[in-house]
Parts: C-alpha cells; structure tokens; sequence
C-alpha cells in the first residue's frame, strides 16, 4: 500500500464515516501526512506500530519548527486517531492509540463584542460592500451567527431551500447532528433582501449564500469584509464573525437564559463547552464593577 493510499483511506473514514468537518478533516490529514514522511510508513501495520515514544520524538521536532501548545495538542490528538484508525486495519485486537498526555492549554475565555458593536460591525459590512446585493449578503450571514448562533460554517452550509425560514431553522452542525435555531425578524428581513438581490439563481439543492462569481460563498470573503469594518470602527482584532456567535451566547446568558437551553441553541456536544460563558459574564459584570466603583 502506499502513502497516498493511506491518507485517501484516513480521509474517506473522517468525512463519509465520521462525518467530521471539512476544517477538521483537512487538519488530521495533513498531520497523518507529516508522520508519514518523517517517519517513512508505507502501511497500515507500519502505522500500527507507532508507539508513545515515536509521537514524542515526532512533536518534539514539530515543537523546533515553532508549533505552540494549543497546535501541539490538536496535532496530538489527529495523531492518536489515526494511529487508532491504523491499529484497526491492521487487524489489532486492541486498537487504542497510544498513551501520551498534551502539553497543558490555558483556555482563553471567549471574547464577545457588545451589542452595540455588533450592530455597528454589521451594518458597516454592508454599508462597505462593493455592490448592493453583496452588502445584503454579508448582512444576513452576519446576523445569522449573531442572531442565531451559528457557527460560520453553519451559515454558509444553507440552501435555497432555507430562503424564506419561519420563526426557527433547523441547521446542521458538527458531527452531522441537527438542531433548532430561533430566527429574529430582522434575520428574515435581512435574507428577504438578499435573496431579492442576489443575482444568482437560488435553488433549493444549491447554496444560499453565493460568491460574487455564483459559487458557494467562501468564509475567507466575510472575514475579510469583518476585519475591514473593525479597523474602520477602531475594535480589537478579536472581533470576527466567531466573536459574533460568542455574542449571541453572552448575551443571551446575560439576559437569564439557562446554560441547558444555551447548549442546545449552540450545538455544544458537552455542557462543559457552554459553561465558559458564565465566565465571561462574571467577567464582564467584574469590569462593570470596576469602571462603576468609586474604589474600582
């Protein structure tokens, strides 16, 4: 068998049988082709014999060419799946990877823009667009994520079949799973606009959100169009359309909504992920506090 066999085969299990995202799918390949080459492998059995230490030695040159701890340990964890997946094709009665613990990751909080940012970061992406219907466009993905929680991906994965949504949607997020998703009036205004000036014909089968040449409508274009709008409205770097979804669940929270309820809106597989957000409420009530205090 060869290299790119392997990687053919790791790639087909990821996206047909894991149903993993195309982000993801592309990061544990690329990591499995860089063992691959360092180390020579040619088969699965060759693979399957990797062990803790071969990983170590390998993340340790990949830590001399600068990878930091949070890369360090995503690449660990694409190596120990297809180490997993390799141990199985080999027949390995036991196929679990090897025991090798990550570098520890200090984890960030997230960092929300306020409404009134968004407001503003939303309306100057329009405003900025080269053309009429691209400013529409770029408005209603922006407010999907903001007004609805979606994950960027989420939003261009829609058709036109999604066009005219009611009061929620059901979108597809990680791992292929489903959920509902409240859509706001000014979210359904936004893609009435859009799809009355959109150039390209929208049907169902096809993407919603569309390039300026009629293809699918690339992440890259919006955040782009996001980061020209934050340089011109003086906000941080960290306002990117992610920012936007973080800002949909700190407010919401902020507002009295349950952390079990939030889950849901978020497509978070573990509620752990959500509870980050009561962090940052308590920060920012602590910020509050502090600008308000006459001691702060």
């Amino acid at each position: 068998m060869t290299a790119p066999a392997l990687l053919e085969a790791w790639r087909t299990h990821l996206a047909d049988g894991r149903r993993r995202s195309p982000h993801t799918v592309r990061a544990y390949v690329a990591a499995a082709q860089r063992l691959i080459a360092a180390r020579g492998l040619s088969d699965w059995e060759a693979v399957a014999r990797t062990e803790a230490h071969d990983l170590r030695a390998h993340l340790a040159a990949r830590r001399g060419d600068g990878l930091s701890n949070a890369s360090t340990a995503r690449e660990l964890s694409a190596l120990k799946a297809f180490i997993a997946f390799a141990r199985k094709q080999a027949g390995d009665p036991d196929p679990a990877p090897p025991r090798l613990r990550g570098p520890r990751i200090k984890k960030g909080l997230p960092r929300p823009v306020t409404p009134d940012e968004a407001s503003g970061l939303v309306d100057l992406v329009d405003d900025l667009a080269r053309t009429d219907w691209v400013g529409a466009r770029d408005r209603a993905v922006l407010l999907l994520l903001y007004g609805s929680g979606l994950r960027i991906a989420e939003a261009l994965s829609l058709k036109g079949r999604d066009a005219t949504p009611g009061e929620v949607l059901v979108v597809t997020g990680k791992g292929g799973k489903q959920r509902t998703v409240p859509v706001l009036p000014i979210t359904r205004a936004a893609i009435a606009d859009y799809v009355r000036a959109c150039p390209w014909p929208l049907d169902p089968a096809t993407p919603l959100f569309r390039g300026e040449k009629g293809g699918p409508l690339s992440p890259g274009v919006v955040q782009r169009a996001v980061a020209q709008a934050r340089r011109a409205l003086g906000l941080p770097d960290t306002a990117t359309p992610h920012a936007l979804r973080h800002s949909f669940a700190t407010h919401l929270l902020s507002a009295g909504a349950d952390l079990r309820s939030l889950q849901e809106l978020l497509g978070h597989a573990s509620l752990g992920s959500t509870q980050i957000y009561t962090r940052v409420d308590a920060a920012a009530l602590l910020e509050n506090y502090r600008k308000a205090h006459p001691r702060g």
